[in-house]
């Protein structure tokens, strides 16, 4: 990166600092996001008498309501400016992640009880109320979460934007986008503790404060770069090399024409766009599954609780191996092309049906870890690692589906189509959530049988089946509709 000096000659990167401001905000958003699947099945279910059912429709009421703000959280932060637009998103996310702790204070009050002993003691209709009740505050608060959440990327994209030039953005882009997969690996170590030796309220409020922290420094920090104290002219002048390649081509070249934009409607009648919507749509949800969900699942069949030290590191290991071979994903069709000469689209067609191959190995997951009986607790590894290989699978997919955007549309329209691919993503992750949810509660009341499995083991088998399958079933439905490369001109 080039050092510049300001006036008293010290060396000045100031941009980094911001960029790595952005990469914690991007940290604590993941954190946020953690709390409540780390907490519910062993100290939130308890307390408020829930089921699978409760926690799925928290899921996916969650899934559905952060799409819906996605489409408008960019326009919000290109109206209110990127240091406002920042800290109106990440105080709103904050204030969300604290409501969550006033949750039990709240039922408590409704249904004229005093303590958590007594909402956990409540039995027949009243524990029935206390379950409905406690599920609507959370509703709540996981909606006031997901409307803040929704402005993280579009703000640190935009502020990427303002602070580094064209050939530099990716690579700092890149930097804050890896503080999602930071707060992945940091949440099992840090929210289950908490929660265990101050409460679970204390989770959520501790993990939310930590917003507010950010935002402190985010006003002392961050002004645009033509009006910071902290850059100097050099540096300035560093970060606005494009408008002095702008204006030097404009004097030897003629007027470049305006972007071309494509009417929101319009949109829907292009079969890239379906293509698109469709593999986000399938497979969304598979991700947001297992991140809402493999707590439970071990606490389920392997009796393993997230404060406990093994929990602790599956869970961090799942994400571990998720961040490390995620990264990889982007360089295959780069590698396809340059040996091959094949068009990015194609090149990274190519690549994703590689990738859409490796979730059949959450096939072997149960299986597996039922063959492995013998090892107690530690037969747990066999399914997380699968499930690691599969996540990841899912990071490089979702990484080139992105990019097919920009192989075929213009760049007016980028953003409108991955706001309607978002949507989409958001529909399939809400019926996948509402799915499970509602699938477990029946296979353990009815003790439900399938393919050698019964009980929630079976429930949980038949969304890993369908898991497994979505990629190889996205791609399928991409190809037909779009079979070559062909780019969208208005």
């Amino acid at each position: 990166m080039l050092a510049s000096t300001n006036t008293t000659g010290r060396k000045t990167n100031y941009r980094w600092v911001i960029c790595a401001m952005l990469f914690f905000a991007t940290t604590v958003n993941y954190l946020d996001r953690q709390v409540l699947s780390l907490t519910w099945d062993e100290f939130i279910k308890p307390e408020f008498h829930w089921n699978e059912e409760h926690y799925g429709n928290i899921t996916s009421v969650f899934s559905i309501f952060y799409a819906i703000c996605m489409l408008f959280a960019g326009r919000f932060v290109e109206w209110m400016g990127t240091k406002k637009g920042f800290l109106w998103a990440i105080g709103v996310w904050s204030v969300g992640a604290c409501l969550h702790a006033v949750c039990g204070l709240v039922t408590e009050a409704s249904v004229g009880l005093s303590s958590a002993a007594e909402l956990a003691q409540a039995t027949g209709d009243v524990a029935v109320v206390v379950a409905t009740i406690s599920m609507y505050c959370f509703l709540v608060a996981r909606c006031v979460l997901a409307l803040g959440e929704a402005g993280n990327f579009p703000a640190a994209i935009k502020a990427t934007a303002e602070y580094f030039p064209k050939k530099d953005r990716a690579y700092a882009t890149s930097i804050f986008n890896a503080g999602a997969s930071i707060g992945a690996l940091f949440a099992p170590l840090s929210i289950p503790p908490l929660a265990k030796y101050f409460g679970w309220e204390m989770a959520f409020i501790i993990i939310g404060v930590l917003g507010f922290i950010w935002m402190g420094f985010w006003v002392f920090l961050y002004d645009k770069p033509a009006k910071s104290r902290f850059v100097s002219p050099s540096e300035l002048e560093y970060i606005e090399q494009d408008k002095h390649e702008q204006v030097a081509k404009a004097k030897v070249a003629a007027p470049q024409q305006p972007e071309n934009k494509i009417p929101f409607l319009d949109c829907f009648a292009y079969k890239q766009t379906w293509a698109f919507a469709v593999g986000k749509f399938m497979t969304d949800g598979v991700w947001w599954f297992f991140l809402f969900w493999t707590p439970s699942y071990l606490n389920m069949q392997f009796g393993i609780k997230t404060s406990d030290g093994l929990g602790m590191a599956l869970i961090f290991t799942l994400y571990a191996v998720v961040t490390v071979l995620s990264i990889f994903g982007g360089k295959l069709p780069t590698i396809f092309i340059n040996r091959s000469g094949q068009n990015p689209y194609a090149a990274r067609m190519r690549a994703m049906l590689i990738f859409a191959f490796f979730p059949l190995l959450v096939l072997l997951a149960q299986p597996l870890g039922m063959q492995f009986a013998g090892l107690g607790q530690n037969a747990a590894w066999i399914p997380v690692l699968l499930i690691s290989m599969g996540c990841a699978a899912h990071q490089a997919w979702s990484a080139n589906l992105f990019s097919t955007i920009g192989d075929m549309f213009p760049k007016g329209a980028i953003a409108t189509i991955t706001g309607i691919g978002g949507m989409a993503g958001g529909v399939g992750s809400m019926i996948l959530q509402k799915s499970a949810g509602n699938l477990f509660v029946h296979a353990g009341e009815t003790n439900m049988h399938f393919l050698g499995f019964e009980g929630k083991p079976a429930g949980y088998f038949v969304i890993f089946c369908i898991c497994a399958v979505a990629y190889l079933i996205g791609w399928s439905v991409m190809k037909t509709l779009v079979p070559k490369y062909k780019p969208i001109v208005v």
